[in-house]
């Protein structure tokens, strides 16, 4: 992935930075500081790391990803060229800003779903930023969330047009079960009770119920009870799940809470990089 933030800065950068070229002098020496300009929780100092190391910035990080940071505290001190940290100066403070801010967002849902369901897991989904997944991802982690999967190599989650496909829930496990190897779980979205049963029945390890209400879902769960098939899977439930009634979902007491808002909808947190003139 060093390659690939490389990348990202000569995007940025086309030919030259033509403002820097023109205004600042060579031969400066700087120091300068990443600043927090609100409260949140940091994520992406890995990358931020690399892009100076690539670049000749010396960096001193101040805090590491997953740190509460509070308004005014410095992230990291850096030294070096001037020119060189203002041209790559844009592309670190997206990636800080974005990675934070899915961190900071993802504290506040797990906290809000933990203080209902202590034993809830808040995962992510694929709905994030292509070429940013893995940084995205990591965010969510540092956030206190699970990533759920990186990528469709990452494991088996059977959909609505899987199934629509290949005649329903039991015959689309038996495929993957013949198929994956043993150290892959299997995992199925299902819209209705009864497909919940087949595939508690057919032996899924993950079930997700998908765009069900809260309600619903508490009958799903006592049906599988009443089966003696409750212990024997994991239930996820996803679909329009957002910080204003995530909590109603954690309470009906299921194992997993996947939501794309975490990425698709977080703000990023606002840093900023402050320079003076060493010399």
């Amino acid at each position: 992935m060093r390659q690939d933030l490389t990348n990202m800065v000569y995007e940025d950068i086309g030919f030259e930075d033509i403002t820097t070229q023109a205004v600042i002098p060579p031969g400066l020496q700087v120091k300068g500081k990443i600043i927090a300009k609100e409260p949140g929780i940091i994520a992406g100092m890995e990358l931020a790391l690399d892009i100076f190391a690539d670049f000749n910035v010396t960096v001193e990080p101040m805090v590491e990803n997953g740190e509460n940071i509070s308004e005014g505290q410095v992230i990291l001190e850096i030294s070096g060229d001037p020119r060189t940290i203002l041209t790559v100066e844009r592309t670190v403070l997206n990636l800080l800003m974005r990675m934070s801010g899915i961190a900071t967002l993802t504290s506040k849902i797990v906290k809000k779903v933990r203080s209902v369901n202590p034993d809830a897991t808040v995962a992510g989904t694929r709905k994030t930023t292509p070429g940013l997944q893995l940084f995205e991802k990591n965010a969510i982690r540092a956030g206190g969330g699970d990533t759920h999967r990186f990528r469709l190599d990452d494991g088996v989650l059977i959909k609505d047009n899987h199934l629509a496909l290949v005649g329903g829930v039991g015959e689309a496990i038996s495929r993957a079960r013949r198929y994956v190897s043993f150290t892959k779980k299997i995992e199925i979205e299902v819209e209705t009770l009864e497909e919940a049963l087949q595939a508690a029945r057919a032996g899924a390890d993950i079930i997700m119920l998908d765009n069900m209400e809260p309600e619903r879902i508490n009958q799903v769960l006592k049906a599988l009870e009443d089966e003696n098939l409750r212990d024997k899977v994991i239930i996820e439930v996803s679909g329009g799940i957002n910080e204003n009634n995530i909590v109603q979902f954690a309470n009906t007491k299921v194992d997993v809470i996947s939501t794309g808002y975490i990425t698709h909808s977080a703000r990023s947190l606002d840093l900023s990089l402050d320079l003076e003139k060493i010399h």
